[in-house]
Parts: structure tokens; C-alpha cells; sequence
């Protein structure tokens, strides 16, 4: 008798009730297969960090006795398909049973949910363990409720999770959300904190992935690898965020700079994903600070926020809507991505360093991607699906359940306002208030119109101006469409000329 049961590659949690014990007739599947690296292009970073870290966590399995059997991206007989790896490997070994852990992805639970009803043998999914709420955990809490919105999930999530709350239920502080303190920006001091993550060589599994014909794009720095590759050194980092970076993460998280890739945010989100880390235990560091005086409560509820409340509720999102989900286009956008979002080269500095900083790094953090890259796509009017998938492959970080309803919901609004309230949406002004991006750009910030006006400022009053049927009740909105409706008329016809031209001609800004 043997079990097989299979791990992804955004399954590597040494805590998972299945390592408790070593079992001679269980072996653990692991596998690269191109079927999982050719769906959408990636970031050589990404393939890269997933690759290392599965092979780590099988010699680490391997070490505590566990039997396991890891198909390499240039192994001879892998197939590069899950389930025709998995029919061979069950014929192979004598399986009497397959069993895995719940995919986060739709396109993974389809595929393994029919793979496993066609099987001969028993087989059956576990929970992965990770997650502080189940899948549908946020569908039953709205379905009673006339719209979705993150901020009554994460309170009921504070409540029940005891989570910077009182014992009579109320917030500590007295307040649920300390946002509006966190939006200052950095002007150098305090200097950004070193980067602490851990170094890798990995040039030979890059020249392997390479030659067994995977394509990717961006920088795979594989002599000088910064990704943390298993548990301890994620928790390593960790450790390094709490002391350095969330004392200053609350006043700087939607701060930009030309000088700071990192400024104070922790780059864990990759750790977490692939579950080196757990939610519950990241919130736990940060909660810990708080108590002890080395964080100020500001901080660490907005972090919280994006973990407890965020990151559960996009969750919630994904599983209630997809596939359906995953077509969404309320603006009817269908512009393709300009060139320049595979290179950097654009006249436009902050998109320029953002998208640069992505390219060369796999990361950019959250107000990079949502006002400077997402914020540009959507006023262009770039394929909100075009988007997705650039945003999938891109960021080290990025798995379709979490990264899909940010871009399509969060970034692009394509869903008509089911995950957010409102577009977001601006011009040149808040890039030039929360960064020092507009001091040494080509265009002209302060300018509307003209050759060197900055493109978000046209492109952000025809975006309100073309869409005013859509969302002018959004009381979300008021404020902007008051100041829409001060502009003279000849003036909104110059900001929608040089708009349409800025529209033609995107590959040349």
C-alpha cells in the first residue's frame, strides 16, 4: 500500500499536520513542469525562488525520513503536466491512494478536483492549513449584506480572532482603522533599513531552467539571490522587519522614492504565499511590538490591516466569483500593454523607476503597483486582462487568488466596484506629493496641457469626464468631479485632445 500525495509549488509548510509523523508507505510528489511556468511569461526571480525553495523544502523532508519523489524541470521522464506526471507515478509506484492539499489557485482545484474524481483509486483533498479564514468563510458573511466591502470583514475578523481588540470587544486605541495616519512622505530620514535577506547562488539552477527551454523575462541576479529559500530564513526576516522597518512602517507605507526600493515595507508577502510563514504568526510579531512599545499602534494596524483584513478578504473575492471573475472588464478597456512595460524605457520617471525597480528586483510594493502602474493603466485604458497577466508574471508574489482581485478589482476597477469604492484613480499631483519621482522628470507635473504636461494629468481628467455616466454618484468621486466642474469647457476640450493623442501614441511616452 502507498499514498501518494502531491505538494505544489506554494506549498511548502514544514508545520503542515502531514509532516507530524513519517509514514513508509506515504511519498510526497514534487514537481517543475512547464505547464506551471509557460501559463503566463514570469519573472526569472520568480521561477527561480519557487524552483530553489520546492527543492530545498524536499531535502528538508528528505532529512526528517519522509520518502519523496521531485521530478526536476530537465528530468528525463518528466511529461510536464501534472496529471500525466501523477498517472505515471501512481502506475509506478503501486498507489493505492492520492491525496493533496487544497490549490489557492481556481485553474489548480479544477484540475486536480477532475484528475481525482477519474481516479480508480481513493482520493481526497486536505486543507492546506495556512489561511486564518476557509474559502468561502467571506461569501456567507456578505450574503446577507448589500455589498462587499473590506472593512466590516476585517472588523468581524478582529473580533473573533482577538485581534488588537479590548475585552469588552472595543479596538484598542478606540479605533478600527488608523489609516489616514499613514500617508506621509519620505523625505530620506529615517534611512531605509539594510536589506537583511539572505544571498544564494543559484547559477547553476538558472542555466538548467535555461536550457530546458523555459522563457521568462526581467533580471535573475542568480549569483546574488536575495529571496529567502525555506522557513528559517524567512523567519530570519521576519525578525529583521519587526526591529527595523514597522516602527516606520505606518507613516511611510504609501511613501515612493527614486532612493529607497524598499523604504519600510517587508517583502515577506513571498514567504507567505508559498507558506514558509503562516498569517496567524506574522500577526502575532506585529502585535508583539505593539505591546511591547516598539511599534506605535498606527503601524501596526495598518499592517495587520493587510494581512487580517486585506489579504483574507481578496480571498474571499476570488473563491465567491471565479471563473467569471477572471473576465471582468466594466470599462470595456482594450488598449494592449505599451512596449515599454516589458523594459522600463519611458520618458515618465515614475513609471520608469517603478516598472525599472520591478523588472530588475520582482517586487515593487503596494502603492507603486496600484498608483503609478495600475493608476496609468487604467487611465490609458490598457486590457484589464493584459494587465493581469503582466502583474502575475512579474511580481515574485504574485499567485492568481491574491493577485487577480487586486488587479482586476483593486487596480483596474473592472469589476464595477465589487472589491473597491471607487476607481483609484489620480494626476500628477499626489505623485508629486507622496514621492521625488516629478523633480528630475522628462514631463512637467504642474502642467496640464502641452507637450510636457505630465500624461496623468489629462489622461486623468478625460478618464472622469469620459466616464461621468459610471461613476459621478460615487460619493467616492464628489470631490473630483467638483473640481471637473470648475474647468471651463474649452479647457476640458484641450485636456481631452492631448488625452486622445497621449491614447495613440503610448508606446512613445
Amino acid at each position: 500500500m502507498t499514498i501518494i500525495r502531491l505538494l505544489l509549488g506554494d506549498q511548502l509548510n514544514p508545520g503542515h499536520s502531514w509532516f507530524a509523523v513519517t509514514q513508509p508507505d506515504v511519498v510526497y510528489v514534487m514537481m517543475e513542469v512547464r505547464q506551471e511556468t509557460d501559463y503566463v511569461l514570469h519573472h526569472a526571480q520568480k521561477v527561480l525562488a519557487i524552483f530553489a525553495a520546492m527543492r530545498n523544502f524536499a531535502h528538508h523532508l528528505q532529512t526528517a525520513g519522509h520518502r519523496v519523489c521531485y521530478l526536476a524541470i530537465d528530468d528525463a521522464a518528466n511529461r510536464h503536466a501534472i496529471a500525466d506526471n501523477l498517472d505515471r507515478l501512481i502506475l509506478d509506484l503501486g498507489a493505492s491512494a492520492f491525496e493533496y492539499q487544497a490549490p489557492d489557485e481556481w485553474r489548480l482545484d479544477r484540475l486536480l478536483a477532475d484528475y481525482a474524481g477519474g481516479l480508480r483509486i481513493p482520493a481526497r483533498m486536505v486543507d492546506s492549513e495556512h489561511f486564518i479564514t476557509r474559502r468561502l468563510d467571506a461569501g456567507k458573511f456578505f450574503a446577507s449584506r448589500s455589498r462587499w466591502m473590506m472593512e466590516p470583514y476585517y472588523r468581524h475578523l478582529r473580533t473573533l480572532h482577538e485581534v488588537l481588540v479590548e475585552p469588552n470587544g472595543r479596538p484598542v486605541g478606540g479605533r478600527w482603522n488608523f489609516d489616514a495616519e499613514n500617508r506621509k512622505a519620505w523625505r530620506g530620514v529615517p534611512e531605509e533599513p539594510e536589506d537583511s535577506r539572505p544571498r544564494h547562488d543559484h547559477r547553476t539552477l538558472w542555466e538548467r531552467i535555461v536550457a530546458s527551454g523555459v522563457r521568462t523575462f526581467g533580471q535573475p541576479h542568480a549569483e546574488d539571490f536575495r529571496w529567502p529559500i525555506n522557513r528559517a530564513e524567512a523567519l530570519l526576516q521576519l525578525e529583521s522587519f519587526m526591529r527595523h522597518g514597522i516602527p516606520w512602517f505606518g507613516d511611510y507605507q504609501d511613501a515612493m522614492s527614486t532612493r529607497a526600493a524598499q523604504l519600510f515595507h517587508s517583502r515577506l508577502s513571498f514567504a507567505l504565499n508559498v507558506k514558509m510563514l503562516s498569517p496567524q504568526e506574522v500577526i502575532a510579531h506585529a502585535v508583539a511590538c505593539w505591546r511591547a512599545g516598539t511599534a506605535p499602534l498606527p503601524a501596526v494596524e495598518g499592517f495587520v490591516r493587510q494581512i487580517l483584513g486585506w489579504r483574507e478578504y481578496v480571498r474571499g473575492v476570488y473563491w465567491e466569483y471565479m471563473p467569471e471573475y477572471a473576465e471582468v472588464n466594466f470599462f470595456d478597456h482594450r488598449r494592449r500593454l505599451p512596449g515599454w512595460f516589458w523594459t522600463g524605457s519611458t520618458r515618465m520617471n515614475c513609471l520608469h523607476h517603478a516598472i525599472g525597480q520591478s523588472l530588475e528586483h520582482a517586487h515593487a510594493h503596494h502603492i507603486q503597483r496600484l498608483m503609478l502602474i495600475g493608476n496609468f493603466a487604467l487611465l490609458a485604458g490598457i486590457d484589464p486582462q493584459e494587465v493581469h497577466r503582466w502583474y502575475l508574471g512579474i511580481y515574485i508574489d504574485a499567485f492568481e487568488w491574491v493577485e487577480l482581485p487586486n488587479t482586476l478589482g483593486m487596480s483596474q476597477f473592472a469589476d464595477g466596484g465589487l472589491l473597491a469604492t471607487k476607481p483609484y484613480v489620480s494626476a500628477a499631483a499626489y505623485i508629486r506629493r507622496m514621492s521625488d519621482y516629478c523633480g528630475r522628470c522628462h514631463y512637467r507635473p504642474a502642467e496640464r496641457a502641452g507637450e510636457r504636461a505630465c500624461p496623468f494629468n489629462s489622461l486623468y481628467w478625460d478618464f472622469l469626464t469620459r466616464e461621468r455616466g459610471r461613476l459621478a454618484e460615487n460619493p467616492r468621486l464628489a470631490m473630483a468631479y467638483q473640481q471637473l466642474d470648475r474647468l471651463a469647457p474649452d479647457q476640458i476640450g484641450l485636456l481631452r485632445a492631448r488625452a486622445s493623442d497621449l491614447r495613440a501614441r503610448l508606446d512613445q511616452l
